[in-house]
């Protein structure tokens, strides 16, 4: 999703309520939004803790610079990238995109750098089960809600559009890495924070099964798979995921979680009671005991009904927004994906893959374009050979 940061202040403001209406459904099992509904349009841009070191720069020649060795650390600053290197490594050189800057290649690089020095990647787990879509298989996904046009390009345009766009997306891909197969999927928002409490105020509306089956039949017309979105609000994964059990049965239906709308209670400073803000106070957090619940619940749903693995995607684009990472208990049967889920310039994109997916292993890793957000200060969207630059490659890529 998207969020404004104010570097001036140390509490990034969040703007993002996917839909707004028919709320009274929000209580029921199978409530609908009245038709028409829309999202908020969000503003904003990604907080990196690494960017200020970087100079602007106008070029858009490729950066290039040795790659350092496996004992040395990449640096926080553009001017010590070559303190760090070895004179005989192979070159980092980035590919040159009409619109680039000096500074988006130099994050590209470091983030590159970051990752070829951290022994942690690849993660050691259980060799895939049969049937496991990762690694064998990148995912191009599109995501968002057809009940809306803000919330992502699954609800921007007409089915047929929207698919024939996906498809070349797809080629895209599949032509930038020939040895990797891509599967395309649709990644439906199924439980949708809301700006009100409801009916039962749970600040969430939960989408209807008609309205999950119509993506899959669009799913079906292209052999994709179907990814269900969760942003429980003040629910919780343990109320929300069962209700979706039915769709998880089946083999081509996958998970995904939002920390940014899971709203714990937390202390307020002034008052000194314990409180759980709305959706848009702030931005959510969930912690490991949520992700072991889900892999959980996955890894029993592959067992009872003799599925493959199932995919699970954790959407990140802050530390706090998932907490106790060392603590996700992994199973083969689940195949984890942590998603950089944050819209800005390229630079701003590639240091918060550095620093929120890449410096904190968990299994596999996903990497999040805004076909709108992004483009917002004149930058062309990142394409897929910077991508598949970054190390360990992304698995996992979507498209809002």
């Amino acid at each position: 999703m998207q969020y404004v940061f104010h570097r001036s202040s140390s509490i990034p403001v969040l703007i993002a309520f996917a839909l707004i209406g028919s709320l009274a459904c929000a209580a029921s099992s199978d409530g609908r939004p009245a038709p028409g509904i829309e999202g908020i349009p969000p503003e904003g841009t990604l907080p990196t803790a690494s960017a200020q070191g970087i100079s602007q720069g106008a070029s858009s020649t490729p950066a290039t610079t040795p790659t350092p060795s496996a004992s040395s650390s990449a640096s926080s600053t553009a001017s010590s990238l070559g303190k760090d290197s070895v004179a005989k490594a192979p070159p980092i050189t980035v590919p040159s995109v009409k619109g680039r800057t000096k500074k988006d290649s130099l994050a590209l690089v470091k983030a590159i750098k970051a990752g070829l020095t951290n022994p942690d990647w690849p993660v050691k787990t259980a060799p895939p089960l049969p049937g496991s879509i990762l690694p064998g298989r990148r995912i191009i996904a599109y995501y968002g809600n057809p009940l809306s046009k803000r919330m992502g390009i699954l609800g921007e345009l007409p089915p047929e559009q929207m698919l024939a766009k996906l498809d070349k997306e797809v080629a895209a891909w599949q032509k930038a890495d020939p040895a990797t197969p891509v599967q395309p999927a649709l990644h439906l928002i199924a439980v949708v924070a809301q700006g009100a409490p409801g009916r039962d105020g749970k600040y969430r509306l939960r989408m209807t099964d008609s309205l999950v089956e119509k993506v899959s039949s669009w799913a079906a017309t292209r052999n994709a798979l179907v990814f269900l979105d969760v942003q429980v609000a003040h629910s919780s994964f343990k109320e929300e995921l069962p209700r979706l059990v039915p769709f998880l049965k089946r083999p081509n239906v996958h998970l995904g979680l939002d920390p940014e709308f899971s709203m714990k209670p937390r202390l307020d400073k002034k008052t000194g009671e314990t409180v759980k803000p709305k959706p848009g106070a702030r931005i959510g957090t969930m912690s490991h005991e949520d992700v072991n619940y889900a892999i959980g619940l996955l890894s029993e749903i592959v067992t009872q009904n003799n599925l493959p693995p199932k995919v699970l995607v954790i959407h990140r684009f802050t530390h706090d927004m998932l907490t106790g990472s060392k603590k996700i208990k992994l199973d083969p049967r689940v195949q984890v994906v942590i998603h950089m889920d944050g819209w800005g310039q390229p630079w701003l994109k590639y240091d918060s893959y550095r620093d929120y997916v890449e410096s904190d292993p968990v299994q596999f890793t996903g990497f999040k374009i805004f076909y709108k957000n992004d483009t917002k200060k004149g930058d062309p969207i990142v394409t897929p050979g910077e991508v598949l630059l970054l190390n360990p490659k992304p698995h996992y890529i979507q498209y809002q």
